[in-house]
């Protein structure tokens, strides 16, 4: 053996990163990261991109390195080069052109099923000419491979890949819930693209609006028999935003039973909610129970870090130039969700080409002050609003959350609970909790009042916005 031929340390360190780390996990990172060569102190291998490259950078090359060290007793740095995916059409060496049916993983040396966005076993690799087409319904870049993991969704996703990897099998049904812009279609979709991907199984994707609608109108036609057949022999039934069948007694009643079809028959289910079942108004207690069989994991505003990465992945996939003092500058002043960072990025990268400017960090201020300064972004506590409520309506906080229910403090106290549930990312129940302890159902019925209030009573949309104001304004001098 050369002495720089360090390729069966390298398989033995992915071995047993395999065995630590566990299918999921090491599916995820690992299966696309491939051994090419070896200086006397130094490891290169491919990644598919420059995003990957910086995940594993962060979050494993210090582990493989220390794997290394302890096979080979020396300091070995690993290096990455970015092989393009498309690269592989061409013949040329990539980890995504590798034959994902043979029976032993080129990388580990073990047993793997295909990735995400690879050919199923038995079929053409990746980039052949035998490349399947993508599913009409889903989104062809809502894979997991484009999923960024962090803190606020690794559990999530780490079952997602389960769930996608054996349907109908492992977690049935799976309910993935959180706020708006957390990334519960991506997630959803990428489990639909995955099996799409892999096998022949027939999928759905659809919101619960269009499933309402489809089946109101298979009612009005008398087509129910097709409706019930459309959607009870399906392998995998994705259903995006469950909150819109509140009150919906008549599609709750027809989905409960396709609901019981499909289970039965071991087929996956998958829904999305923007909270937690218990918080569904107007829901069936036997649909519930539906819904809270399986397994239900929930998704977290994104941390700084998992917010620079979320960027720097949006970047490459819009070919930008981008400072890293930019992407740092959004990823501390937008913290709300993905849907908000991917906005001011794109409004950044728009205003760049429109203007023929390079990206700066002037630019990135001036164009997004007014992202950066809404009470969205600026970390708003539940007591800022009490405040700035209870001095405008000459109460206290104390007022607020106590027991006393006149007619004055029960109005402020509404609300406070509503302007709070649309300007911060608390749950009900942590709102509850910070209004004296009380019951996420009271939050809930709180924000419906006020709802009422602005339908019947066209002031009182003006009154909550000057409120609103209120609190920004005091928010920013404090």
């Amino acid at each position: 053996m050369a002495e720089w031929d360090y390729e069966i340390f390298w398989k033995e360190t992915m071995t047993q990163i395999q065995t630590e780390l566990g299918e999921q996990e090491f599916s995820i990172w690992f299966i696309n990261l491939e051994y090419i060569k070896a200086a006397e102190k130094s490891i290169t291998a491919a990644v598919p991109s420059s995003f990957y490259r910086d995940q594993i950078k962060s979050r494993y090359q210090n582990l493989i390195e220390n794997k290394l060290k302890e096979l080979t007793g020396k300091e070995l740095t690993i290096e990455f080069e970015v092989v393009p995916r498309d690269k592989a059409a061409d013949g040329q060496k990539s980890p995504e052109a590798l034959p994902n049916n043979s029976e032993k993983n080129p990388v580990s040396g073990k047993n793997t099923p295909p990735a995400a966005g690879t050919a199923a076993a038995g079929s053409a690799p990746a980039g052949a000419a035998r490349k399947k087409d993508r599913h009409p319904q889903l989104r062809e870049d809502y894979t997991f491979d484009k999923y960024v993991i962090g803190e606020n969704n690794n559990f999530a996703a780490n079952a997602a890949l389960a769930v996608a990897k054996n349907p109908g099998v492992t977690y049935n049904p799976v309910l993935i819930y959180g706020g708006v812009g957390l990334g519960k279609t991506h997630l959803m979709q990428a489990i639909g693209n995955y099996i799409h991907t892999n096998s022949e199984s027939k999928i759905i994707y659809i919101s619960a609006e269009t499933f309402t609608n489809e089946f109101i109108q298979s009612t009005q036609e008398n087509k129910m028999t097709a409706f019930k057949n459309k959607y009870r022999y399906v392998d995998a039934l994705l259903i995006d935003d469950i909150h819109f069948l509140q009150k919906k007694i008549g599609t709750q009643e027809e989905l409960f039973y396709t609901f019981d079809a499909l289970y039965n028959a071991k087929k996956q289910i998958v829904f999305t909610c923007d909270r937690p079942v218990s918080e569904l108004k107007d829901i069936t207690e036997r649909l519930r129970s539906r819904f809270e069989r399986g397994l239900n994991v929930d998704l977290q505003p994104p941390n700084y870090e998992t917010r620079c990465a979320i960027l720097k992945n949006k970047i490459e996939a819009l070919n930008a130039n981008v400072p890293d003092e930019v992407i740092e500058l959004i990823g501390k002043n937008v913290s709300t969700n993905i849907r908000d960072l991917e906005s001011a990025l794109t409004k950044l990268n728009a205003y760049a080409k429109l203007m023929g400017r390079p990206m700066t960090i002037e630019i990135a201020q001036q164009q997004l002050k007014d992202v950066f300064a809404s009470p969205r972004q600026t970390n708003m506590s539940i007591e800022t609003i009490q405040r700035v409520i209870a001095e405008e309506k000459d109460l206290t906080i104390n007022d607020l959350k106590g027991p006393k229910r006149t007619a004055k403090i029960v109005l402020a106290r509404q609300l406070a609970m509503y302007i709070a549930r649309e300007i911060t990312e608390y749950s009900t129940t942590e709102l509850g909790q910070a209004f004296g302890g009380r019951d996420h159902t009271t939050v809930m019925h709180s924000c419906q009042k006020i709802e009422e209030s602005i339908r019947a009573d066209p002031t009182m949309d003006s009154t909550i916005e000057s409120l609103k104001r209120m609190i920004k304004e005091y928010n920013a001098k404090s």
